[in-house]
């Protein structure tokens, strides 16, 4: 039987693993054998990340093809205006890519959420607020270089949800298994 691992990733770890020396990666994390992540979140982000040892699955998840939302609190520097978040929505320009249109919007009220460890970098003349992203595409940082490209840096990245599966109450570091039915729907 294939098996299927929702996983809450700290910031701060790779997500795969092997690394270099003194790099957290998941094989700290306890899990079983054989499985592999569906997909990354760069060593400066948080949360879902699916693993499993069902190759067909890994890569119709990750097919772009296929549309599998990605859902992504983003704690952002500065006070971005509903305009703003419309140029977000529409997609915007990385280099010589034009990212997918998105779902982009001020999350109202602001989430509380635990202070990440190491904390983030807060200037006080700066106000930060959180917004939410919802993709159907995942290349290299990019959520960090759409909200940079409209002028809010990305100060903290959070995955909360891919396909139907929730992060929901797993604690940071820890995992559980899950169902392809729970993730797809």
């Amino acid at each position: 039987m294939p098996r299927y691992i929702a996983v809450n990733k700290p910031y701060g770890m790779l997500s795969q693993f092997t690394g270099e020396e003194g790099q957290k990666t998941l094989a700290e994390l306890g899990l079983p054998g054989g499985v592999y992540a569906a997909g990354r979140l760069d060593k400066d982000s948080e949360g879902l990340l699916i693993l499993s040892d069902d190759g067909k699955f890994i890569k119709g998840l990750l097919d772009p093809d296929h549309g599998h939302k990605r859902i992504y609190w983003v704690q952002v520097e500065g006070d971005p205006s509903n305009t703003e978040m419309a140029k977000l929505s529409a997609g915007v320009k990385i280099k010589k890519y034009k990212t997918k249109p998105c779902e982009a919007k001020i999350l109202n009220p602001q989430p509380e959420i635990a202070p990440r460890n190491p904390p983030i970098r807060v200037r006080q003349s700066i106000p930060t607020s959180w917004i939410e992203m919802i993709l159907t595409e995942g290349k290299n940082r990019q959520v960090r270089r759409m909200t940079a490209a409209v002028g809010f840096p990305t100060l903290r990245l959070i995955r909360t949800q891919i396909g139907k599966l929730e992060l929901g109450d797993i604690s940071t570091g820890a995992w559980r298994e899950v169902s392809r039915k729970e993730i797809l729907g």
